[in-house]
C-alpha cells in the first residue's frame, strides 16, 4: 500500500483483546478503485463518550504526578511514537490508524472535576492534564472542553500542569496568566527537533517547530513556568539534536528540560517497525537496533526506573549530553513547585458570611 500521508501509522494492528480481526487486501483496493477513485477518504470521527469520573490515579513511580486527567482518548497528532496508543485497545479499536481517526471526547468533563474538587475527601495536589494524549489536539479547537476544565481549575484555585505540543494553548492565555499569578499552573511543552522535516515525519499533524517554539516564548514572557519535554530520544533521528535544542529553548525563556528515551511497548513495536522501514529505508535496522541497544537487546521495556531512561552506553551516552545541556544552558532556572494552600473547596467569598 501507498504512504498514507498525514498520518504516523500506516496500518492497522490487531487488537490483543478481540479474539477476531479483518484486513481489506489490496486486490480490494484496487477493485474499490475503479468503482470510487476516494475508496479511503482518510477523514477522523469522533465520538462522545460518557464517563462516570475524570481524575486517574498515577501508579508509575516513573512520572512525576500523582493524578492525571484526559478529555480525548485517541490523537489526531498521530505521533508514531506514541505510548498511549496502546491505550486505545481498551476501547475496541487499533492502536494504529484507528488512534488517530477515531477519537472519543468528554464533554461533561469539566462537571466531573468539579464534582471531584467538592468532594469531602479531596485534598489539593497537582493534576497533570492531560499525561496521556493531548488536550489541546485539532477537535479542542472546536469544543473547548480543555479551557473549560481550566476555568474549574481557576474557580477552585487548584493546582494544574499541562503537556500539551499544540500552540492552540495560546488561545487560553489569560487563563494561563491569573492561573500563574497564583502559581497554580506549569506548562510542559513538548519539542522532539528543531527540524521541520523531522517533525512532519514523527508528528505529522501537530503544530510547526516555529509555532511550538513561540508558544514557549510567549508563555515564558507572561510569566508563566515552561518545561520543554524533549520526549522521546529517537536513536539516529534527533539524539544529535540535545545541545542545541537545549540551547534554543533557554534562550526563549524555558525553565527546564526533561526527556525519555523511546521505548516501543505492546503494538507500537510493530507499528513503529512498519512506519520506519518506510519513512527511513537506508537507516532502518539502525535506528531499530539502536533503540534495542537501549532496552538490553528489545524494542519493548516495561520496567519501572529504567523504561523512560534506558540503559547501555548508548542511553549513557543521551543522560550525559543533557547533564551537560542543563549545565550550559539552564544552570541558574528554577521551576517553582505549584501552591496547593489557595484550593478553596467551597468557593468562600464574603457573601458566605451573611
Amino acid at each position: 500500500m501507498e504512504y498514507i500521508k498525514g498520518r504516523g501509522a500506516q496500518h492497522n494492528t490487531h487488537n490483543r483483546f478481540l479474539q477476531h480481526s479483518y484486513e481489506v487486501l489490496d486486490d480490494f483496493l484496487n477493485y474499490c478503485a475503479i468503482e470510487n477513485e476516494n475508496s479511503d477518504d482518510n477523514k477522523t470521527s469522533y465520538l462522545e463518550i460518557f464517563p462516570k469520573t475524570i481524575i486517574n490515579k498515577v501508579k508509575s513511580p516513573d512520572i512525576g504526578a500523582s493524578f492525571s486527567m484526559n478529555p480525548y482518548q485517541g490523537c489526531e497528532h498521530g505521533c508514531i511514537y506514541c505510548y498511549a496508543r496502546n491505550s486505545h485497545e481498551y476501547w475496541g479499536y487499533s492502536a494504529g490508524l484507528d488512534f488517530e481517526r477515531k477519537i472519543l471526547y468528554k464533554n461533561n468533563a469539566h462537571k466531573l472535576l468539579e464534582k471531584k474538587l467538592k468532594s469531602r475527601n479531596w485534598q489539593a495536589v497537582p493534576i497533570m492534564l492531560s499525561g496521556n494524549t493531548d488536550c489541546y489536539q485539532p477537535l479542542e479547537r472546536k469544543l473547548q472542553i480543555t479551557r473549560k476544565i481550566l476555568e474549574v481549575f481557576l474557580k477552585f484555585k487548584h493546582p494544574v500542569g499541562i503537556i500539551t505540543k499544540n500552540a492552540l494553548i495560546l488561545r487560553d492565555l489569560e487563563l494561563l496568566k491569573e492561573l500563574a499569578s497564583l502559581n497554580l499552573v506549569r506548562v510542559n511543552i513538548s519539542i522532539t527537533s528543531l527540524s521541520e522535516e523531522t517533525r512532519k515525519t514523527l508528528e505529522p499533524r501537530t503544530a510547526s517547530i516555529k509555532k511550538r517554539l513561540q508558544t514557549v516564548e510567549v508563555l515564558s514572557k507572561n510569566d508563566i513556568p515552561v518545561n520543554v519535554m524533549m520526549a522521546p530520544i529517537i536513536p539516529a533521528i534527533n539524539n544529535h539534536e540535545i545541545l542545541p535544542l537545549v540551547k534554543k529553548i533557554s534562550e526563549l525563556g524555558a525553565k527546564s528540560v526533561a526527556y525519555t528515551v523511546v521505548r516501543l511497548n505492546g503494538a507500537i513495536g510493530e507499528i513503529f517497525s512498519k512506519w520506519v522501514r518506510k519513512t527511513y529505508p537506508d537507516r532502518a535496522d539502525k535506528i531499530l537496533h539502536q533503540i534495542e541497544d537501549c532496552h538490553n537487546g528489545t524494542l519493548n521495556e516495561s520496567r519501572f526506573g529504567v523504561r523512560m531512561r534506558g540503559e547501555g552506553k548508548f542511553a549513557e551516552q543521551i543522560a550525559m549530553q543533557f547533564q551537560l545541556a542543563r549545565k550550559l544552558y539552564l544552570k541558574d532556572s528554577v521551576l517553582p513547585p505549584l501552591d496547593c494552600s489557595l484550593f478553596d473547596k467551597n468557593q468562600t467569598n464574603q457573601m458566605s458570611l451573611f
